[in-house]
C-alpha cells in the first residue's frame, strides 16, 4: 500500500502550552518500499506513524493510505513498538494467535498461520515458552510475529530494537530487512540509529527539530545484503550525520534557552524541554 502526507500540521497541548509537533510535513512512500525516519528527539517521529496508523489526526493537511483518506486504524496497518508488550500469561504462541482470536479466525487456520509467522522469525523451538522465559530479542521477535500474522500491508516500526543490546539489534535488523524483501510489505521504521536507517532502508527521511518536517531525503540504492563496512554506505551515512547534527545542536539551544529563562523566572516562560518527549 502506497502512504502520502500532503501538507500535514499538527500540534498537541500539553501542560498548558501548544507545541507544533509537524509542520507542512509532504513525502510519499511507495508501496512494497522500506522507509526509515530518522530525527533528534521531539522531531515529531513517533507523530507521523500515528497519524499513518490513524491513532492521530492532522491539524491540517491529509494523510492517504492508498488513496484513501486515514480516519481510524485498519487491519491493514499494524504497529510494532520498542516494548514488545506481550500478555506474560500466554506462551508464543498463544500471543502470536491472540489476534487472529479476536477475530474470529477458525481455530486451526489461526494455528497454521501462527506457527508460519512464529517460523519465519525462528522461534519455532521456542512455541511455548512465556515472556518471562525469553530474552529480549526472542520478545521483540514474537512481537514481529504477532504483527505478521495479520498480514497487514503495511507495517509501523517504532524504534522496535533501540531497547536491545548491539548483536542482538544486528541480528534482527538482518532477519527484518530478509522478511521485508520476501512479504514485499510496505515498512516504515522509525530510528535514531543512522547506521541502521542506511543498512535497513530504500530511502531515509530525515526530520527537522520541531516542528518536524522533511529535511532531507536520501536514497539508499546500494545491492541487498547490505556490507556494513561498504564505502558507499559510510559516505551516505557521514552525510546524514553531518546534516543531523545541525537538528540536534538547534535542540540543544532550544533546552539552553529554556534553562536560562527558568533560572531567571524560577518557572517554565517557553516552552517546557520536558513538552513532547513521547512526540
Amino acid at each position: 500500500m502506497r502512504v502520502v502526507f500532503k501538507r500535514v500540521h499538527k500540534s498537541f497541548v500539553q501542560k498548558g502550552q501548544r507545541v507544533q509537533a509537524l509542520s507542512d510535513v509532504n513525502f510519499t512512500i511507495e508501496e512494497g518500499e522500506f522507509t526509515c525516519v530518522l530525527g533528534p528527539s521531539g522531531c515529531g517521529k513517533s507523530t507521523l506513524i500515528s497519524l499513518i496508523a490513524g491513532m492521530e489526526f492532522p491539524e491540517s493537511g491529509e494523510v492517504f493510505v492508498e488513496s484513501r483518506k486515514v480516519e481510524g486504524p485498519s487491519k491493514d496497518i499494524i504497529m510494532v513498538f520498542q516494548d514488545a508488550a506481550l500478555f506474560p500469561w500466554l506462551s508464543v504462541l498463544d500471543n502470536v494467535e491472540f489476534g487472529l482470536k479476536i477475530a474470529g479466525v477458525d481455530a486451526a487456520k489461526r494455528r497454521e498461520r501462527a506457527l508460519e509467522a512464529i517460523k519465519m522469525v525462528h522461534l519455532s523451538r521456542f512455541v511455548n515458552a512465556h515472556p518471562h522465559e525469553l530474552s529480549g530479542g526472542m520478545r521483540q521477535r514474537a512481537a514481529i510475529a504477532r504483527a505478521l500474522v495479520m498480514d497487514p500491508k503495511i507495517l509501523l516500526m517504532d524504534e522496535p530494537f533501540a531497547a536491545l543490546d548491539a548483536q542482538t539489534r544486528e541480528m534482527l535488523q538482518a532477519e527484518l530487512q530478509e522478511i521485508q524483501q520476501r512479504t514485499k510489505k510496505t515498512v516504515l521504521f522509525v530510528t535514531h540509529n543512522v547506521r541502521e536507517a542506511t543498512f535497513l532502508a530504500d530511502r531515509v527521511l530525515e526530520m527537522s527539530a520541531r516542528p518536524g518536517t522533511v529535511k532531507h531525503v536520501y536514497p539508499i540504492t546500494l545491492p541487498r545484503p547490505r556490507r556494513e563496512q561498504d564505502p558507499a554506505l559510510l559516505a551516505i551515512q557521514t552525510r546524514i550525520m553531518s546534516s543531523l547534527k545541525d537538528e540536534i545542536e538547534k535542540v540543544a539551544r532550544q533546552e539552553l534557552d529554556t534553562d536560562y529563562q527558568i533560572s531567571k523566572s524560577g518557572a517554565v516562560t517557553a516552552v517546557d524541554r520536558n513538552i513532547g518527549s513521547n512526540i
